[in-house]
């Protein structure tokens, strides 16, 4: 009889050793107390690709044919031998695997903090925070076992402190009346307005797509749904949730997060009226921000063509992992045809660091997000043309973010775009932000309903859900989505208004100026929507 195979143990993996990229600063706050042993944590731990994507996605051509999710999951989601080693390290800890995806290339493991604290060798700690929320943190790397080291690729949630902000500011003070300002009012727009301003396809609505937006917080009423659509004369779109790693869809007031929510739903909508919109609402921290857009990019059942992301953080803030991750993320979205949208940043150069230091915002300065910068945009007396559009800047702290990324390197499709130094050391030229850009400031921005009230708002936010809007047009008329568009319209500056007047220069001597062509404040420029569908519907 042959003997049983002897029970692996956490020894069995070998001794832990540091995880490349995951150290992570203690929080800025004050030390409270280690965090309670029993209390349970779910951890979502990424593996590596099965295979490199590099064949496939490549920056200097878009991808010619999309592969389908089952094909992707297949072809470059983690291995079953991985899955099941990581499994096996994790039962070997007296963790519970919860939950696994070969595509997402996750695998999320639940345990006490005693438990977890043991498995990845570091010490968890509360923490108390300024505004007197309590968070978990750690300090150093996460340690896993060196047969590991190379399997995985990051490991998320032991700590859960605040990850990014919401880019998006309301014009004026929020009356308790429910009125906004009236003379925001006489300079804001609706999303159709700006439709007809930019040029969109009149003859779409985005029938058949599907909108994905990242929510890490606020929530959406229906009533205000319907009774904002009503306004425009639309019909209203086909909204749900879909809830991850315990998010929910929990509207407050207008003064928090709802007024992002309720900005990017109404843009996208009031655009792309015919698409549906799923909105992923996960906890703001490194965890659910990134379960959250492999959710949405992996999600079989209401296949996203388009994702918008309006939040988002300086990049000094990030792990080197959550960078990695996050990339390789948006990198398989090329892969499948998504396209991803996210906002610059609303506080120009610096993106509120204040190290006296120039910065651009993340997930924005992935290589293969579409970067979304801001603008001013003031019209014709009869409000049906623009008299004049420069970039955003009307204070330190409300201005487009843009500048070159200190750690992505210049891609192959900005080659031709005269990409400056950094302002910071004169010569690292990285990944240039943004790409494009559309009205932005909170003076001349967007009519939404939050809460029960008529506001305007602006930020970079607005762009991010308003370019996805004139995509899912776009994609209405292909036989396939339009995916990673960048090679395309770096190649074709023209099919955007250039934006040549204003800087974002929000820290003394450290920012940068609009220049005919492209600059890191705008981006290529507007685009307008006639000329750029031309563009994506003859590379198809």
């Amino acid at each position: 009889m042959s003997p049983l195979p002897r029970k692996k143990t956490a020894h069995s993996f070998g001794p832990l050793v540091p995880l490349p990229g995951s150290e992570r600063p203690a929080p800025a706050a004050t030390a409270s107390h280690p965090a309670s042993s029993d209390e349970l944590v779910n951890v979502t731990i990424r593996l590596r690709r099965r295979q490199s994507l590099s064949a496939l996605v490549s920056q200097s051509a878009s991808v010619v044919k999309p592969l389908t999710r089952s094909d992707y999951a297949r072809q470059y989601g983690a291995s079953p031998a991985d899955m099941r080693l990581v499994s096996e390290f994790a039962t070997a800890n007296d963790l519970s695997v919860v939950q696994k995806s070969t595509a997402r290339r996750t695998i999320v493991v639940r345990g006490t903090i005693a438990q977890l604290s043991k498995a990845f060798g570091t010490a968890l700690n509360d923490y108390r925070l300024a505004d007197g929320r309590l968070i978990r943190g750690r300090e150093g790397a996460v340690m896993v076992p060196d047969s590991l080291v190379t399997i995985i690729e990051g490991v998320f949630g032991l700590d859960n402190r605040p990850q990014a902000r919401a880019h998006f500011q309301i014009y004026g003070p929020v009356y308790t009346t429910g009125v906004a300002n009236p003379r925001a009012v006489a300079t804001s727009f609706t999303p159709p307005q700006l439709a007809k301003l930019y040029n969109y396809p009149a003859d779409r609505t985005g029938k058949g797509q599907t909108i994905a937006i990242i929510e890490l917080g606020g929530g959406y009423r229906k009533a205000d749904i319907a009774a904002y659509f009503k306004s425009l004369g639309l019909t209203a779109p086909s909204v749900k949730a879909v809830l991850v790693d315990g998010g929910k869809n929990a509207p407050g007031d207008a003064n928090g997060a709802d007024g992002e929510v309720m900005l990017d739903i109404e843009v996208a909508g009031g655009i792309a009226p015919g698409a549906n919109i799923v909105v992923y609402f996960a906890p703001n921290t490194d965890q659910g921000f990134l379960d959250a857009i492999t959710t949405a990019l992996h999600d079989v059942r209401n296949k996203p063509s388009v994702i918008s992301i309006s939040w988002g953080s300086a990049e000094k803030s990030w792990t080197p992992q959550a960078l990695n991750s996050f990339n390789q993320a948006f990198q398989s979205a090329a892969a499948l045809g998504v396209t991803i949208c996210a906002a610059a940043g609303d506080t120009g150069s610096d993106d509120s660091v204040g190290d006296k230091l120039a910065h651009v915002d993340f997930p924005a300065s992935s290589p293969f997000v579409l970067a979304c910068g801001g603008t001013k945009l003031l019209t014709t007396a009869d409000g049906t043309g623009i008299s004049s559009e420069t970039v955003w800047h009307e204070s330190n702290t409300s201005a487009t973010g843009g500048g070159i990324s200190d750690v992505f390197d210049k891609p192959d499709y900005q080659a031709d775009a005269a990409v400056p130094p950094s302002v910071n050391d004169g010569k690292r030229v990285g990944r240039g932000v943004p790409d494009v850009a559309a009205v932005a400031d909170p003076a001349t921005g967007y009519t939404v309903r939050v809460d029960g009230r008529n506001l305007v708002i602006g930020g970079t936010s607005a762009v991010a859900p308003l370019m996805a809007g004139l995509l899912a047009l776009i994609n209405e008329q292909r036989s396939q989505p339009v995916g990673f568009i960048h090679p395309s319209i770096y190649g074709a500056p023209t099919t955007f208004r250039d934006i040549t007047q204003g800087d974002n220069t929000t820290v003394a001597g450290k920012g940068y100026s609009a220049t005919a062509g492209w600059d890191a404040c705008t981006g290529l420029g507007v685009a307008d929507g006639q000329k750029l569908t031309r563009l994506l519907t003859t590379v198809a």
